[in-house]
């Protein structure tokens, strides 16, 4: 095997590798024998159709075959001989049979980037407080009672904040339907800011059996990406108002939440205990992202650019499947591809350098995967969905689904390393904001 070896550029590789004669040869005398004894031609019994003959009507079909079968079995083979480590499949092109009778092929690799690791323990990071308030609880405590207040008639009087109302509705967008922001009989909780605040805002005043017409503009970063950056025109029917019977908050209010609550003590323990299992995590999520804050700003380099198309694919992916969820799509969201692709792109480069640097701080610390971090995320996935850890395992048995799976634990280890290694400073008050609580649905307005 003959292996030449060209740098396109700082982290690909081309790598040109052409097999003799002899091995070329046998394989495709295999293959032509085969089809030889095994096919029949008009005019020609099984086993006895010429050897020129069977080359003749299947030279394209063996030479595609072998030719795979070839790459599949000397590709490894030449990156190991050659000591390169890609890290991403090969984009193998220009396949040939040569007259001489050898094969070559060229595989274009990317490798690995080379950099130093900067400091990555000790990062100074501002820590948010995850201590639960007691105005938090209160705030729990009061959409509690509100979720559970009868709802009764208010007809007689304009819509307020914190009515239940029934609307018909239908948006316009420079004179045009949209077909996708349509909706008949649809509930609205007016204040709780589940749709646009200022939608709810202009159905504030408005009356049962009324019709009115109101323009929302909607930035260019809003979560629906049909919404975006667009200035809409609803057009609003209120067909009924509601308004809620807020029960006391009181032991009773407690049982009815729940029967395992004896009296009101217990559910506010129950709601601060919850709270702060939430807060923990949204805590520690935010100290991730600062701790990956300060590796990139500490570390610059060039990432190979298919991993950053790969990821890119990945984002539009999630996004696609976040549309299918509201029954759209990328052309009936109003969404074009390349545009998402380009506005994708640093968001990509980030997570792919990011990546190389976990796994760089991985190799140097000797943090790896073992059977005790694979049981223990089995099993929250099996508590999180109520599923036995056998089951989840009949999930993870491809070496597809499993190898993502794996990256994720490690990263999630690593990261943990990393936090647990961290100075911590107290944040300036005012200077930086909490995470954002996003448990919210998006709905089409």
């Amino acid at each position: 095997m003959d292996v030449v070896v060209e740098n396109v550029s700082a982290l690909t590789k081309k790598i040109t590798i052409t097999l003799p004669k002899d091995g070329v040869q046998k394989k495709l005398e295999k293959e032509y024998g085969k089809l030889q004894r095994e096919t029949k031609l008009k005019g020609f019994r099984r086993g006895k159709v010429p050897r020129p003959v069977i080359i003749r009507h299947y030279q394209g079909q063996v030479q595609a075959e072998v030719g795979e079968k070839l790459v599949q079995d000397s590709y490894f083979d030449a990156i190991e001989q050659e000591k390169i480590d890609p890290v991403v499949h090969p984009d193998i092109t220009e396949p040939v049979f040569n007259e001489d009778g050898t094969f070559t092929f060229i595989a274009n690799i990317d490798i690995r980037p080379e950099f130093e690791l900067a400091d990555y323990k000790g990062i100074e990071v501002e820590k948010v407080s995850s201590e639960v308030s007691d105005a938090a609880i209160e705030v729990e405590l009061e959409e509690l009672r509100r979720e559970m207040a009868p709802l009764r008639s208010a007809a007689d009087r304009a819509v307020e904040k914190g009515d239940v109302i029934v609307v018909d509705f239908e948006g316009f967008s420079g004179g045009k339907a949209m077909k996708e922001v349509k909706n008949d009989n649809y509930s609205v909780d007016v204040g709780a800011g589940k749709l646009s605040p200022e939608f709810e805002e202009k159905l504030v005043g408005m009356k049962q059996g009324e019709e009115a017409s109101h323009e929302v503009d909607f930035p260019a970063e809003y979560v629906n990406p049909v919404l975006a950056g667009k200035k809409v025109e609803f057009r609003v029917n209120v067909k009924e108002v509601k308004e809620r019977v807020l029960p006391e908050l009181n032991d009773e209010f407690a049982k009815d939440v729940d029967e395992k609550f004896t009296s009101f003590e217990d559910l506010q323990n129950d709601v601060r205990g919850k709270l702060q299992t939430e807060k923990d995590k949204r805590a520690e999520g935010d100290l991730t992202d600062r701790v990956m804050l300060k590796l990139l700003e500490n570390h610059s380099f060039d990432v190979p650019e298919r991993l950053v198309r790969f990821e890119v694919e990945e984002m539009i992916k999630n996004t696609e499947k976040s549309l299918e969820q509201q029954g759209m799509n990328l052309e009936s969201a109003g969404v074009n591809r390349d545009e998402l692709a380009e506005q994708s792109k640093e968001t990509a480069e980030k997570r792919v350098r990011g990546d190389f640097i976990l796994k760089k701080i991985a190799d140097t610390e000797d943090i790896k995967v073992n059977d005790e971090d694979m049981d223990r995320a089995f099993k929250r996935i099996g508590d999180q969905y109520n599923m036995t850890v056998a089951k989840v395992k009949e999930f993870f048995q491809s070496r597809d689904d499993l190898l993502p799976f794996m990256n994720e634990i490690l990263n999630e280890k690593i990261l943990t390393f990393l936090r647990d290694n961290a100075t911590y400073v107290d944040a300036v008050p005012g200077d930086k904001k909490e995470p954002a609580d996003d448990g919210k649905e998006a709905s089409a307005a």
